[in-house]
């Protein structure tokens, strides 16, 4: 029997989603479309404990959203199989374990200084992280663009973001419009899963399904709401008012809180998008950290795993410890609480968006004039996931830069890093290995080159 035949289990405990969203966050690696392709592997192929329909459907309205994708699709699904307190515990595991790590390896970097095998492990990382992403588009896409006119918006996509430069946000927008327009002209082009029906893609039973009844807590209610709402308003007021009242508005604590507050808020198109408003504050204005502690920052938070705007908790560490914000006894208590405070305030809106608007989103499903620009974003974000894998590679095999010519090019290319690359992409699209065994073996071969001195 093969693995994606087997049928799916009849129901899912709190407790078995529990120790699958733990185990998440400890191998969630690759970024967002490395993130999205494990939770599609896990979930929907291995798993079956929902349809291809479904976490499409989730996929796409996670993708119009500041904040990270990722993250806010498992808080998703989460609350869709457990109710409220599902979404809370899948989303809290996304980040808490990258968290834990990011604090440990920021206390290693600010007490250590540069560690020498951290770079090794860089290294061999980055190439295959490149190759990640490219299955990653492959495999969103052969799902997604089921027909010619999602294969064009995901092409108009990719010359947008790689050739003229448009804005992320706008792609999004103007990807929404054409799947408007389409929906009403030609709606059968626009149904989730590409318009010729995900079904083929579904062999066998799912827990979530594409047709059965609608559990109680996903029907829209106003009530609910408006509680999701002051709820969270409360949770963002009491720490900041807290702080306001005690520290003062010019304490670094403060800025912290209401510098990412509203980093959260233009995160559109991922943590590659809000970086620059990042580095602008964080180390420009405030001077929390400098711009070098900033580039280390970015390749910790890369090398780990959850959520890639993780990098913050790096800022808040550094920034806190740096400066010692509990007194000179206690840096590394100082520099985590800053990175809890800065995590707080940059993932709370994300919780926000998918308790408050998942009843609307499910109550969206069958409706194909709604569901259609959602599905042209999805087709839309295949070319810029493609973008950014293409991204990915030039960087990573042309660390000093292309140069003029093929000759330069060639001269220019490093060479270790090109076969890492590759046998992590022979690796993925041949022997199917996991994300998490490709991760793990090109970090060994990347430490292993470099203290043999050959990269």
């Amino acid at each position: 029997m093969r693995l994606t035949d087997a049928p799916a289990p009849a129901s899912v405990t709190f407790w078995q989603a529990f120790r699958f969203w733990l185990r998440l966050g400890f191998i969630s690696f690759g970024g967002p479309a490395g993130q999205i392709a494990i939770l599609h592997e896990e979930l929907v192929v291995r798993r079956r404990w929902l349809s291809e329909r479904r976490f499409l459907h989730a996929l796409n309205y996670c993708m119009v959203l500041p904040g990270p994708e990722a993250q806010q699709l498992a808080t998703y699904i989460g609350w869709l199989m457990h109710r409220t307190w599902g979404g809370i515990v899948a989303g809290a595991l996304f980040v808490l374990p990258s968290l834990a790590i990011l604090i440990g390896l920021s206390w290693v970097y600010v007490a250590f200084g540069q560690v020498p095998w951290v770079a090794g492990v860089f290294y061999g990382i980055k190439p295959a992280v490149a190759a990640i992403v490219l299955q990653a588009a492959h495999r969103i896409g052969s799902r997604a663009l089921r027909n010619r006119v999602l294969w064009a918006i995901a092409a108009a996509s990719f010359i947008g973001i790689a050739v003229l430069q448009l804005p992320f946000p706008l792609i999004l927008a103007l990807a929404a419009a054409a799947g408007a327009l389409g929906g009403r002209l030609a709606p059968t082009l626009f149904v989730a899963g590409g318009g010729h029906g995900s079904a083929g893609h579904d062999t066998g039973t799912t827990v979530i399904d594409d047709h059965g009844p609608r559990a109680e807590h996903t029907v829209f209610r106003w009530s609910r709401l408006l509680a999701v709402l002051a709820v969270s308003l409360a949770l963002w007021l009491a720490p900041m008012a807290w702080m306001v009242a005690q520290l003062g508005w010019a304490h670094t604590y403060t800025q912290m809180g209401w510098f990412f507050t509203k980093a959260a808020w233009m995160t559109f198109g991922g943590a590659y998008a809000v970086l620059p408003y990042v580095v602008q504050g964080a180390v420009e204005h405030f001077h929390w950290l400098s711009p070098l502690q900033m580039m280390d920052g970015l390749a910790l938070g890369e090398t780990t795993p959850g959520p890639l705007i993780m990098v913050v908790a790096f800022v808040g560490y550094v920034g806190a410890h740096t400066q010692a914000l509990l007194g000179p006894d206690a840096p590394f208590l100082a520099g985590a609480l800053g990175a809890a405070l800065v995590t707080w305030f940059t993932f709370l809106p994300s919780f926000m968006f998918i308790l408050a608007g998942g009843p609307l989103v499910e109550s969206s499903r069958h409706e194909v004039r709604l569901t259609a620009p959602l599905t042209a974003i999805t087709a839309a974000v295949v070319g810029v996931i493609l973008n950014l894998a293409l991204f990915f590679g030039v960087h990573v095999l042309w660390p000093q830069g292309l140069g003029h010519g093929l000759q330069d090019a060639l001269g220019r290319l490093d060479l270790p890093a090109a076969a890492l690359s590759v046998a992590a992409a022979v690796a993925l699209f041949r022997y199917k290995r996991s994300v998490m065994q490709v991760i793990g073996g090109a970090a060994l071969a990347g430490l292993a080159l470099r203290l043999g001195g050959v990269a």
